[in-house]
Formats: structure tokens, sequence, C-alpha cells
């Protein structure tokens, strides 16, 4: 009776269903695979209706994709597509035989009667295909992961890259008819219309600058370019002051050379016009604290969030993002600076080419959150080998590294001080002491020009001129002393600013500020 009993359940452990989760096939769809080659073979419009989804390797049996890289290349030529030429292409490039010859191309073309379901049946190919590469790539990642020796956050790196790179392959290329973009277009014009200072972008708060972008577009990528010492991190602390501090515009900004602490202690001095070596060592007069108390308030509960991660890889800058303009709703991205970023887990020949693959990342994600991204750039050592005014202005051709930086960029602006290399007049004899040339050398949606601005080095902050000038005029008239000679009250004024930084951390080369 026991025996019985045991025999009873072994069988029913036989009868039991087997767990196939991790052994089962590769995901494939042959039947449909067959289904939409003779399609392919009996309509000579059906390529171009799978062409942008299906590729040879998305087939997942060999000879299938023998034969449709035929029919592509056939197709490609503007030749017919059918049994006869199909077979021909086949036995010239020598596959015939591998495919199993002109049978199995007759039976592929009898077993549709027309191409009428062929976008569907393309779309489960490629989906198909699409799980085949994912199941490859969490392989090599769990191989690698089980690895002791590989380094986890450089295997984090290589996994978030090598998906990247995978979406962007698999990315759906869709159209879209005029009508409702034209629809968009009246109702971005009529908002424009009713704003009454014709803003229809982020404002920088910089009013000459402001009336040529129109402030910064949502979906663009700005460069914001110069040589070291030009104060480009000044300009782009002093928008991000101007923008989340008085027009309480959520902004974040990713410094990959400065810590959080150096950033604060900038826009602290810019706020408070106090200089950056007195908020170092604490130096402060009298009626610098009453300032500091009162203006630092400006920055408090300011919705700027500040991301200072060394080395952040393109494909961080991308997750981080999402999740700030999801959770915080912020409305501008600023990066300090591109080519401190890296594109880790992609392989590259080159610097060029992996610094194309991330300024055409910031466009893309500039486009994906529909908010704009200013990206602050070096520029390489042309422009001091350059003589006289028209030479030391930057050119398209300085910006360091890649082409594609030009190329990608919805507006390239040089930040230029023409004081630095001792050039104190423009051609139109505009005074130059103190002052700073914002160049924007590309708009591809609108002028082209310069904006002059006030540079005050000492707070590495930048002003309009003509509220620098309501400011001297001010601080003229409540003094209550006379000026004499070059001394104000008896005291030496502010020096002149000639490039130095007082937060710029001592390092063994010139720091790209």
């Amino acid at each position: 009776m026991a025996e019985q009993n045991n025999n009873t359940r072994r069988n029913a452990r036989r009868q039991q269903p087997v767990d196939n989760t991790y052994g089962h096939l590769q995901p494939q769809a042959l039947d449909v695979e067959k289904a939409v080659l003779g399609a392919l073979m009996i309509d000579k419009d059906a390529y171009a209706i799978v062409c942008e989804t299906l590729y040879p390797e998305s087939f997942y049996e060999p000879r299938n994709q023998m034969v449709y890289a035929a029919i592509r290349d056939l197709a490609m030529s503007e030749k017919p597509v059918d049994v006869l030429t199909v077979t021909d292409r086949l036995s010239k490039d020598g596959n015939l035989d591998e495919v199993g010859g002109p049978p199995y191309i007759m039976e592929l073309s009898s077993r549709v009667a027309s191409s009428a379901n062929i976008e569907y049946h393309a779309n489960i190919i490629a989906q198909k295909f699409l799980a085949r590469q994912l199941i490859s790539f969490a392989s090599v990642i769990e191989t690698k992961a089980f690895d002791e020796t590989s380094d986890i956050d450089d295997l984090m790196q290589e996994a978030e890259g090598s998906l990247f790179e995978l979406s962007q392959r698999n990315m759906k290329k869709d159209y879209t008819q005029i009508n409702p973009v034209i629809s968009q277009a009246i109702k971005a014009i009529q908002a424009a219309a009713a704003n009454k200072d014709g803003l229809t972008g982020v404002a920088s708060g910089y009013n000459k600058l402001d009336d040529i972008t129109s402030g910064w577009q949502a979906s663009d990528l700005v460069i914001i370019a110069g040589r070291p010492a030009m104060g480009k991190t000044s300009f782009a602390l002093s928008m991000a002051k101007n923008i989340a501090a008085d027009y309480k515009v959520p902004l974040a900004f990713f410094s990959l050379e400065m810590s959080n602490q150096q950033l604060v202690n900038r826009l602290i001095s810019n706020a408070c016009e106090i200089q950056g070596s007195k908020i170092l060592n604490g130096q402060l007069q009298p009626d610098e604290w009453d300032r500091l108390d009162k203006r630092v308030n400006t920055l408090l509960d300011a919705p700027i969030y500040i991301d200072d991660t060394p080395g952040l890889s393109v494909f961080e800058l991308r997750t981080k993002a999402r999740r700030l303009v999801r959770e915080h709703g912020v409305k501008i991205i600023m990066i300090d600076y591109l080519q401190l970023m890296n594109a880790n887990g992609m392989r590259f020949s080159s610097r060029q080419e992996e610094v194309s693959t991330i300024s055409r990342s910031l466009k893309g994600l500039a486009k994906e959150l529909d908010i704009p991204i200013l990206a602050l750039s070096q520029l390489n050592r042309g422009v001091e080998a350059r003589e006289g005014l028209e030479g030391k202005r930057p050119q398209l051709s300085d910006l360091r590294e890649s082409g594609a930086i030009e190329q990608d960029a919805d507006m390239v602006i040089f930040v230029h001080r023409p004081e630095y290399y001792h050039i104190y007049q423009d051609d139109n004899g505009r005074d130059l002491h103190g002052m700073a040339q914002i160049i924007i050398a590309k708009h591809r949606k609108g002028a082209t020009g310069d904006v002059l601005l006030t540079f005050r080095g000492e707070y590495t902050r930048f002003e309009n001129p003509e509220d620098s000038s309501l400011r001297r005029k001010s601080s003229k008239s409540d003094m209550d002393g006379e000026i004499v000679g070059s001394k104000i009250n008896g005291q030496n004024p502010p020096p002149v600013d000639d490039g130095y930084d007082p937060f710029r951390v001592p390092s063994d080369g010139p720091m790209p500020f």
C-alpha cells in the first residue's frame, strides 16, 4: 500500500507542469516572418511601409535574414521585388542554396494573398527582435555582476550607456500632419502677443539679450562658450540668480567642476555685492554684514537645485533631469561645463566622437523635456594666437573638441571681455572698461548680434548697463563726502578686475571659468 502511494506521488510530480521560465526559446515569430517576406514579394509598395521598422537582423531565422537583405538591396536599387528577382539576387550573392533554393522562395510567396496586414506583422517582428536584444543585454550585465573583479560603478555606467544606445537604435520614427502643428504655433503667437514684454521663453534678466532671443526657448540647446577668465560661469550664475531668485522660475544647475558650497559662495557674492575674498575669510565690514543679512533672503527658498556630481555622465544627467522636471517642475537646466561630461558605457574611437554624442544627447534631452538647456563650453587656444580687436573675438570654429557642438546647438553665445586683452574701445568708439560682450554667433530661430553688459569682477556679477548707471547715480547721491582724485571718502576704490577670481581653487593650469 505504501509503495502504491509512493508511485502515485511520483506520477503526480511527473504530471505537474515544468517551469520553463528560463528555459524557453528566444522570442520569435517564424510564421509572421514568412508572411512578411511573402507580402514583400507580391506588393511593390510594401517595402516602403516596413523599411524603417525592419532590418535583416530583425528576423530570427538566418535564412529569412538573407531573403530580407536581398529584398532590401533590390528595393534600394529601385528594381522590382518578386519571386524571380529575389531568387536571382540570392543566386548572385551565393546564398540561394543556403536559404533552401527556389522552392523556399516560392513557399514564402504562396503563404499570403495580400500585404494588407504587413505593418502589423512587421511590428510583431520588431518587438520580438527588441526582446531578444534586451535578453542579450541583461545576460551580459548579469554575467559581469557575478564577476567579483568588476567595478560596480563602471558596470552601472556601462549598463546605462548600452541601454541608451539600444533605445536610440529602436526609437520609433514618426511623423505628424501639419494641421495640429499650425494650431500649436498660432496659440504660441497669440500667447506671445498677450505678453507685453514679448517674451515667449525664460527671461535671462538682461533686457537687450532678451530682446534678441525672446527668452530662452523650450527644447533649445544653448551653448555659452568662452576662454578661461572671460566670466562664462559668472554669467551663468548671474542668470541663475535672475531666473530663480528674482523671477521664481525653477532651475537646475549641474556643476561638474565646483562644489555646491563654492557655487553658493559665488551666488552670495553676486546677490549681496560682497567681494569673494571676504566671503571666504569672513572679514566683512559692518555695512557688508547688513547687506548680507538683507539680501541673502533673496536666495533663501529660491527654486535652485544644485548637483555637483563630478564626472557626471550624460546618461546620469538624463535620469536626474527627468526627476527634477517631474518632481520640482524645473523649467531650465544649466551645465558647467560640457567638456567635463562623459558618455561612459559606450565605445568611441576619439574624444571628439564622445563629445559629439554628448552634445547630441543634450539636444535630444532638451526636446524630450521641452525645456531649454544651457551648457557652458570651452574654446580652444586659437583666440590667443590672433591679434587685434577682431582677432581676439571668438569664432564658431574656436569651439573645443567637436564641430558637432556648433551643429547640434540652437544658439551659440560667446562671453568675451576685450578689456582682458587690454582692448578698451570697440570699432564704434564705445568704452569697454568693465564691459563684457555677449556675442550671439548662432541663432537658429532669430537674429545674431552683440549685447554689452557691465561686468563687476569683484562680485562675479553681470548687470544691465542701465542698471549699473542708476546704481552709480544712487551711490553718488548718497555719499556724504566728495570724490577727491582717485579716492572716495578718503578710501581707495575697488580694484579693477584683471581676470583674478577670488573663488578659484588653485590648480596646475588655468581654470576654465
